[in-house]
Order: C-alpha cells, then sequence, then structure tokens
C-alpha cells in the first residue's frame, strides 16, 4: 500500500444539533485533519441518502442540506460551501462499474446532514472537493465490505474515504444531552471497538448474532452499515486510531475511527 494512501474513516455524527454544539467530539475530528493535508476528495457515505441502486453526486456546487426538522433557526443557517467534481465522480463511476457495481450519478443532489455536519467540524476550510455515494436499499453486509474493497484503491489517488453514521443510534431512548450514557450504549460501543481493534469484519458483520445490545442500538441498521464500508476501505496494515468521546443525549455514541 503506498505511504501516501489517502485516510479512511468511520464517524459518528450524533444529533444535526452537533453542528451547534462541537464539543469533545469534534475536537477529535480537528486533531485528526491533519491527516488530510495531501487528499485531493472526499468520497462521504451517509445513512440519510438511501437509494434504490447506488447513486452518486455529480454536481460542480453540491449545495447544503438541511434535512430535519423541528430544531433552532441558527441550524438551517448554516452552510458548507463545498465545491464538488464530476470528472471524479466519473471515474469512480468506472472503478465500480470495472468491478460489477453499478452506480448512476446525480447531478442535482448536494450533501445531507450526515456528510457536511461532521465535515463542518473536521474540515472547516471546505476546500477539499467531496463527492457523495448513496447506501443501496438492497445493499447486504458482506456487499458493502465488498463496497469498501473496491474504493480502497481510491486511497492511492489521494481520495479519502468518509463512512459517516453511528455506533449506536436509538432515537427512542433520547435523554438530556450530557446526561449519563444507557448501559446498552456503553457495552455496545466497547463491543464494537472491540471488533474494530481486532478486524474481526465476520462479527462486524453480524451484530444480531455477536451482540446482545444491538437490537436496542439499532431499531434500524442504516446508521450501523456505513462501518462495513469503513472496515472494507481499511488495510490490516494501517494505523487504527479510536476517536473516542462522549456519549450524547444518553443514546448516541459520537465514537469515530480513523485509518491511515
Amino acid at each position: 500500500m503506498p505511504l501516501t494512501s489517502a485516510p479512511v474513516m468511520f464517524i459518528g455524527h450524533g444529533s444535526p444539533r452537533w453542528a451547534l454544539s462541537p464539543g469533545d467530539a469534534a475536537a477529535r475530528l480537528q486533531e485528526y485533519s491533519v491527516f488530510f493535508s495531501q487528499v485531493k476528495a472526499l468520497l462521504v457515505i451517509s445513512p440519510h441518502w438511501i437509494t434504490r441502486g447506488m447513486q452518486l453526486t455529480a454536481s460542480p456546487e453540491p449545495e447544503t442540506i438541511h434535512d430535519f426538522g423541528g430544531f433552532e433557526e441558527a441550524l438551517y443557517q448554516l452552510q458548507y460551501p463545498v465545491a464538488g467534481n464530476p470528472v471524479l465522480a466519473r471515474h469512480i463511476q468506472s472503478v465500480l462499474q470495472g468491478q460489477g457495481v453499478e452506480v448512476s450519478l446525480n447531478e442535482q443532489r448536494g450533501l445531507d446532514h450526515g456528510a457536511w455536519v461532521p465535515l463542518l467540524h473536521m474540515l472547516p476550510d471546505h476546500k477539499i472537493p467531496v463527492l457523495q455515494l448513496s447506501l443501496d436499499a438492497a445493499s447486504t453486509p458482506a456487499s458493502l465490505v465488498a463496497l469498501g474493497e473496491t474504493l480502497k484503491s481510491l486511497r492511492s489517488e489521494g481520495v479519502a474515504i468518509i463512512a459517516s453514521g453511528s455506533l449506536t443510534h436509538n432515537l427512542y431512548h433520547i435523554g438530556d444531552e450530557h446526561g449519563s450514557p444507557l448501559d446498552y450504549v456503553v457495552r455496545f460501543q466497547a463491543w464494537a471497538r472491540e471488533q474494530v481493534m481486532e478486524r474481526n469484519i465476520r462479527a462486524l458483520s453480524q451484530p444480531h448474532l455477536e451482540s446482545e445490545d444491538f437490537a436496542a442500538a439499532h431499531p434500524g441498521a442504516e446508521h450501523y452499515l456505513p462501518l462495513l464500508i469503513a472496515m472494507g476501505a481499511s488495510h490490516e496494515t494501517d494505523q487504527l486510531s479510536v476517536l473516542e468521546s462522549p456519549v450524547l443525549y444518553e443514546a448516541l455514541s459520537m465514537e469515530s475511527y480513523g485509518w491511515n
């Protein structure tokens, strides 16, 4: 693997309000941003864009999508005015299709909050072009790991892979922003960290069988699944960084991982 390989990340993006209340999780991202000095573009996957068949943004200027409701007005005024890269989008499409992965280009789609909120904290100067890849509704754990393995080749071209989601994401259990984390949240976060550190992709691919806490942590699996893409895109010789951060709202893990 080239020494100049761009990083891979799994980022816990929490609530949209994180954009207004950075805290420790944002500080960890800012510290990790030093590994992006030579990155030419970012390819972000977020659970807030799920499609039938995979899509990839190809807008030269993707808009900042405020895909949420019920928050204070200041949140809707935030923008992440970053460039896209239609030429790179066509190249990534070619790379994926060369491995039998069909993907269509979407010239209208912007960046949802799973993409722009963490980038607002980690790369606030918005100088690196950003593309977003959707999650295919028909994906399986095996296909997501394989997708990551296919995307891995882009790292040697300076394209960082950022999988955005959350290790725990049960909105029915949301409490005080800085309240004590629920027991199952602590247990599942610790379980996931252990599997990531051991590169136990088999266990991570079947959390419903490996952890009794998965059902409580994820009523729906969409926020967990991007982790499998990151595992596939990372390499066993990468240096793993665990970006430890306090659990927010008692139920939302903000832990992130970086591989470089």
